[in-house]
C-alpha cells in the first residue's frame, strides 16, 4: 500500500491543528545571533524575536541537512513509502535543493520535492490543499499533477511598515527599496511566478496601503468564490481591522485567522507586516 508523506517548513506558518491532523513534518529554520542560533519557532517565538530588534537584528539559514536526514529517517518508521515536500519558495531560500538532496539519500522512498513558489500561508494554503487530496486517497502522482492548478489559485499579499529589513535580508526581490524610504511608499506586495517578491501595487502612507490591500480583495472575491487567511507580523490590530472587513464579503466563505508569522519570516519583514491570502474555490 502506498502512504504519502508531506513535509513543510516553518515559514509556511500552518497551525498547529493542521500539522497535527495530518502528520506534517515540519523543518525548521535557524535563526542566527552573534553568539548563539535557535530553531525557528520551537526554541525562540515571533514576539521574541521582534522585542530584540533594538538590540541585535539576526540573520537566518535554512534547515540543517540533517534535520532533514532526521525526518526521512522517522517517515521511514512510521512506513511512508512516498513524499511529498513542499517548501519555501526558492526565489528566497536554499531549502528546496537541501531537501531535494536529502530525498536522493534515500531511494525506498519516492519522493516529489515541490517549489512553493510562495510564502506564509500562501505556502501553507498549498500544503494543506495537497493534505486534503491525501485524504482523499489520491496517489502522489495525481497529487503532483493537481499542484499547479492549486497555486494559480492562491494569492499571497503583503505590507510592511518598512522596507528596511527586506532589503537587510537581500530579499527584496523586485521591490525598488530606495524609492519606498525616501517618498513613504508603502508597496503591497506579492510573489510572482518565479517565487520572488515584487510591487503589486504602490501606495503613500500606511493607511492608504491598508485601504488598497481591500481593495485587492474585492477585485478578487468579486469574481471568484475565496476562502481567506489573515496574518500578521507584530501587527496585529491593523491585521484585524483588515479581517472584519473582508469576512463581510459576499464571495468570501470563511476568514481564518493564521496568527503571527514565523520568527525567520519576522527576520526578514519587520515588525508591522499585514498579511492576506486569498484561496479561490474549485
Amino acid at each position: 500500500m502506498e502512504k504519502v508523506a508531506l513535509i513543510t517548513d516553518t515559514t509556511a506558518d500552518l497551525p498547529d491543528e493542521i500539522v497535527k491532523k495530518y502528520n506534517i513534518k515540519v523543518l525548521s529554520f535557524r535563526i542566527i545571533y552573534k553568539d548563539r542560533e535557535y530553531k525557528d519557532k520551537i526554541e525562540i517565538s515571533s514576539q521574541e524575536v521582534y522585542d530584540g530588534f533594538e538590540k541585535e537584528i539576526p540573520t537566518s539559514s535554512m534547515p540543517a541537512l540533517q534535520d532533514m536526514e532526521d525526518v526521512y529517517e522517522e517517515l521511514k518508521k512510521e512506513g511512508y513509502t512516498e513524499v511529498l515536500g513542499i517548501t519555501l519558495s526558492t526565489g528566497l531560500s536554499g531549502i528546496h535543493n537541501g531537501l531535494t538532496l536529502v530525498s536522493q539519500n534515500h531511494p525506498e522512498i519516492k519522493s516529489y520535492i515541490c517549489d512553493s513558489k510562495s510564502i506564509s500561508l500562501g505556502e501553507g494554503a498549498l500544503v494543506e490543499e495537497c493534505a486534503k487530496l491525501i485524504e482523499q486517497g489520491k496517489n502522489l502522482e495525481e497529487i503532483v499533477e493537481a499542484i499547479p492548478s492549486i497555486q494559480k489559485r492562491i494569492h499571497l499579499f503583503f505590507v510592511v511598515d518598512t522596507l528596511e529589513y527586506l532589503i537587510k535580508g537581500g530579499r527584496i526581490g523586485k521591490v525598488a527599496g530606495t524609492i519606498g524610504t525616501l517618498l513613504n511608499l508603502k508597496p503591497i506586495i506579492s510573489v510572482d511566478i518565479d517565487g520572488k517578491y515584487f510591487t503589486y501595487a504602490k501606495v503613500r502612507g500606511r493607511k492608504q496601503a491598508l485601504s488598497k490591500l481591500v481593495e485587492i480583495a474585492k477585485e478578487i472575491t468579486d469574481k471568484r468564490k475565496c476562502t481567506a487567511y489573515a496574518m500578521h507580523g507584530n501587527g496585529e490590530e491593523d491585521t484585524l481591522k483588515i479581517k472584519k472587513v473582508i469576512e463581510k464579503f459576499d464571495n468570501v466563505s470563511a476568514i481564518n485567522w493564521g496568527g503571527c508569522i514565523s520568527p525567520v519570516s519576522g527576520v526578514h519583514s519587520g515588525p508591522g507586516l499585514v498579511g492576506l491570502v486569498l484561496i479561490e474555490e474549485e
